[in-house]
């Protein structure tokens, strides 16, 4: 049986859609500019009928496309608002100029983004192929397993991005998270509005009493500078975002980590995952140790700023670790997960674990126990010796000629 975690706790029954709407309602942004596009089209149609009904006081701008979104949404930010868009996959591309805008000019836009593969050919479905291109455009990403982890994602998004003066992204994995229906945990709109707080920004253009110049020309002189303090302000957000979890728990019960651990600490082999794969490696991971087999499971949960010392320090032990990428990086070498995640035992000097890298899931292509568990068969075979690990890419379900 299904029980509220918060004393106050609502259950419903909504898709991971819904919930994302619902959190913008109880946020009450002053400013939602956006585009609607499949599979996210339904967060912002959902936001813009409480606007036409008067449940909110925000104002609902619908623009012409998606890049008009973020700059409709970076402008009302950059005059003092509280503002919040959502978009997915050729949306996220065509954004693209404006979210290096935000990120530099260190906005804190907060953005509901539905993982969709990028065309072409064109797909609709959900993997993580838009989000892993914009990794590097300074914007923290926050990726969610279920329903109930977008919904207190979004609340948190809001508070991390005030207090790290960063852009900030929560995702869900298309169709499969966005339009399935679970039941989820909502909490009183006094209790989340007293959570986030008013926001108050530092300084913001319709600020007459003290007029700056924002998104002035930065050549040689100062460029470097400006955006070496961008790249470690993403990186201090680690600490940023730890605390905002730590207030989290103590209003609402759940608390959340930048990873998530599963049967992690004495296990042999393991499997690392982003998103809503995390719930089905689970389930193998709890039948592999019935039968007596050292599995473990680490779930990234923040990866943008990539949280490269704890996942370090939690794979030290492990003999075998298996990167599964719902993203490819066509360069011929290794996918984006894969890379960040060995680049991070290397630096921390943790020889020990051979770790292989997987690509599945692209296009919405399914991910079932079946496969995860051969991806385990193989890592036990690894960590015994009787296997040696593949130096490329392997894929998971897919027909190769």
């Amino acid at each position: 049986m299904i029980k509220t975690v918060c004393s106050k706790g609502k259950l419903v029954a909504k898709t991971g859609n819904e919930v994302m709407a619902e959190a913008m309602r109880q946020i009450e942004p002053d400013v939602v500019a956006a585009y609607p596009i499949t599979p996210a089209t339904e967060i912002v149609q959902i936001f813009s009928q409480f606007v036409a009904d008067g449940v909110v006081k925000s104002e609902y701008v619908a623009v012409e496309s998606e890049h008009s979104a973020m700059s409709a949404t970076i402008a009302a930010s950059a005059a003092g608002a509280r503002a919040m868009t959502g978009t997915s996959s050729q949306g996220l591309c065509l954004m693209w100029e404006m979210l290096y805008i935000a990120s530099g000019l260190r906005l804190p836009i907060v953005m509901a983004e539905v993982n969709r593969a990028i065309s072409a050919p064109i797909n609709i479905h959900g993997d993580h192929s838009d989000t892993m291109g914009a990794r590097d455009a300074g914007w923290i990403q926050i990726y969610s397993e279920n329903s109930q982890e977008a919904y207190d994602n979004m609340i948190q998004a809001v508070k991390i991005a005030e207090k790290a003066k960063l852009p900030t992204l929560v995702t869900t994995d298309g169709f499969i998270i966005s339009h399935c229906m679970e039941v989820v945990e909502t909490y009183p709109d006094a209790d989340v509005k007293a959570f986030i707080g008013k926001y108050e920004p530092e300084r913001y253009l319709l600020d007459v009493k003290k007029p700056y110049t924002l998104g002035s020309i930065d050549l040689q002189d100062y460029y470097f500078e400006h955006r070496y303090q961008l790249a470690q302000a993403v990186r201090d957000a680690k600490d940023i975002v730890l605390d905002v979890s730590e207030d989290f728990k103590k209003t609402f019960g759940r608390k959340y980590d930048l990873c998530e651990k599963y049967m992690l600490d004495d296990a042999e082999i393991a499997v690392v995952v982003i998103g809503s794969t995390a719930g089905t490696v689970k389930a193998v991971v709890k039948e592999l140790r019935e039968r007596g087999i050292k599995a473990g499971f680490l779930k990234i949960r923040v990866y943008r700023p990539f949280p490269a010392e704890q996942i370090a320090k939690d794979l030290e032990h492990v003999k075998a670790v298996a990167v599964m990428d719902r993203a490819d990086s066509c360069s011929g070498a290794f996918a984006p997960v894969y890379s960040d995640v060995v680049a991070s035992l290397y630096a921390a000097g943790v020889t020990k674990p051979k770790v292989v890298n997987y690509v599945c899931g692209l296009g919405g292509r399914e991910i079932n126990t079946g496969h995860i568990a051969v991806v385990y068969e193989t890592l036990g075979k690894i960590a015994s010796g009787i296997e040696k690990p593949s130096n490329k890419v392997e894929y998971i379900n897919v027909r190769i000629r």
